[in-house]
């Protein structure tokens, strides 16, 4: 299968932004822009891990729904929830029921207050591992990389959940700390000119 296809205005996008309706607005608005917001990139860590083992569809088609549940996924709100908050979200059918990733996006909530406190905001501490663009495989060729591996490690390390290098690359593709839009798409150009204008946070 080709890394491309013809959109419906006649550009060349990613090919898997044609595997269901809802992904070419999410491709070509979204997914492989530098993100400094705390706030999305948290969001983003926590519907990751939520999606392992499911279709990134499936999560996109709940997002409005989990950002409703979590408060906005804003990390202060989360790392207070407590047991009945845990219920709550346990009969949400507007998400995804599953204990351990309800557990661990309060857990990680937690985390991340700890780590604001030690590295000023999670983007200064995520873009620390960007990786340099000249040693990278060729776009969508790869689901893991150096940098998303040091980083799960580092998370891990903090206590973070559910974030292995597999959620964490696809989080690094999404959140623009890699340009990897297939050769030939359209948003590839738009990528790597909001990466050279986008001022690293530190």
């Amino acid at each position: 299968m080709g890394k491309t296809f013809i959109g419906p205005d006649g550009q060349t996008r990613c090919n898997w932004a044609n595997s269901a309706a809802e992904f070419l607005d999410y491709h070509d608005n979204e997914w492989g822009f530098p993100v400094a917001d705390d706030t999305r990139l948290f969001e983003k860590l926590c519907l990751e891990s939520f999606q392992s083992g499911l279709s990134w569809r499936t999560i996109l088609n709940k997002r409005e729904n989990f950002r409703a549940a979590f408060a906005g996924f804003d990390y202060r709100i989360i790392a207070k929830f407590n047991d009945t908050d845990r219920t709550r979200l346990m009969a949400d059918k507007g998400i995804v029921r599953n204990k351990r990733k309800i557990d661990a996006t309060i857990n990680n909530a937690q985390r991340m207050s700890e780590l604001v406190k030690a590295e000023g905001s999670l983007a200064a501490f995520v873009w620390q591992f960007e990786p340099n663009p000249d040693t990278l495989p060729e776009p969508q060729t790869a689901s893991t990389s150096e940098a998303s591996i040091a980083l799960a490690k580092e998370l891990k390390k903090r206590g973070w959940q559910f974030l292995g290098p597999t959620t964490v690359f696809a989080f690094m593709q999404a959140m623009g700390l890699i340009n990897d839009h297939a050769i030939g798409c359209v948003m590839r150009e738009k990528a790597a000119r909001l990466r050279q204008e986008f001022k690293r946070p530190s």
